[in-house]
């Protein structure tokens, strides 16, 4: 990724698929989404919400809203969908719905922010001579 383009956005089920939207609609991939950039959007005590969460999901995804024809790049589109998403869920424990500066900032920087400075690093160790090498276990 240089940094340039948009990226595209999805949900996981518990199996690793990756539900997202387009202009064809929604789209359920179990693969192609290996150089992404994953995100964690339960913790890990809410067992609850995690038994019903691929429910939820495929319910969601099968709502008139994402029907390809509503497709709008710039006010309909994969984000509107992940945030949608995120908001139902939300909504269904009693929170505040985000809007999508919250949910960009909350969730969306902080990792990009770290994808970005270790794409950075990567691309200039691959222009020079270096070598890495791992620690040994007491220097760790």
């Amino acid at each position: 990724y240089d940094g340039h383009s948009d990226l595209h956005v999805g949900i996981t089920n518990s199996q690793g698929v990756v539900y997202n939207y387009d202009q064809e609609g929604v789209h359920r991939a179990g693969s192609g989404w290996e150089q992404c950039i994953s995100i964690p959007l339960v913790q890990p005590d809410m067992w609850e919400l995690l038994q019903h969460w691929d429910n939820l999901l495929e319910e969601f995804s099968l709502e008139e809203a994402w029907l390809p024809h509503r497709y709008e790049e710039q006010q309909h589109n994969c984000f509107t969908f992940a945030l949608a998403f995120v908001n139902r869920v939300r909504q269904g424990r009693g929170r505040e719905p985000l809007s999508k500066a919250q949910f960009t900032e909350s969730f969306l920087l902080p990792h990009t922010r770290e994808a970005s400075r270790y794409l950075t690093l990567h691309q200039q160790l691959a222009h020079r001579d270096v070598y890495a090498v791992p620690l040994a276990e007491q220097e760790q």
